[in-house]
């Protein structure tokens, strides 16, 4: 019996829709990096981008549990000497481009290699509940339902 290799023209790809409104991060990263991976499919192959295509809006309202909010932080260098920046997680789900913690921490869960910026094409994070993407008709994945401690329900 040989063993099964997905090609890139047989793989079917599905569009889903997430609400990360009160989600923990965490886990909704570990969730979507598995789906975008294509690891949850039977025909998975690994040096194949089998995954799916993920819509995730209200990337603004996701939780951080515990002091996460405040204490996390994400760093950058400019390229120059002593030119490392910090920004709170806070700050950024404040400020303009709250849908990158979403982005950063799936993509800090695809290891680095040729099929990571493949991978990442295929996520779609949108800050409001509004996204371009009704044509393709994703299918609503309830996350939250999932496990209890998906969810925080302070919000």
């Amino acid at each position: 019996m040989k063993t099964y290799a997905a090609k890139p023209a047989e793989i079917e790809r599905k569009w889903y829709l997430i609400d990360a409104e009160g989600l923990v991060l965490g886990r909704l990263a570990s969730f979507i990096a598995n789906r975008l991976r294509g690891k949850h499919k039977p025909c998975f192959t690994p040096h194949v981008d089998c995954g799916d295509h993920i819509v995730v809006i209200n990337a603004e309202k996701v939780a951080l549990t515990g002091r996460k909010r405040e204490q996390k932080i994400y760093w950058r260098h400019t390229g120059y000497p002593g030119g490392i920046k910090g920004e709170r997680a806070g700050d950024i789900l404040d400020g303009r481009f709250p849908e990158r913690v979403i982005i950063k921490a799936v993509e800090r869960m695809i290891s680095k290699g040729p099929l990571r910026k493949q991978i990442m094409r295929k996520l779609h994070v949108y800050r409001g509940p509004h996204h371009p993407h009704q044509a393709q008709k994703p299918e609503p994945i309830d996350f939250g339902a999932l496990n209890r401690k998906n969810r925080i329900e302070e919000f």
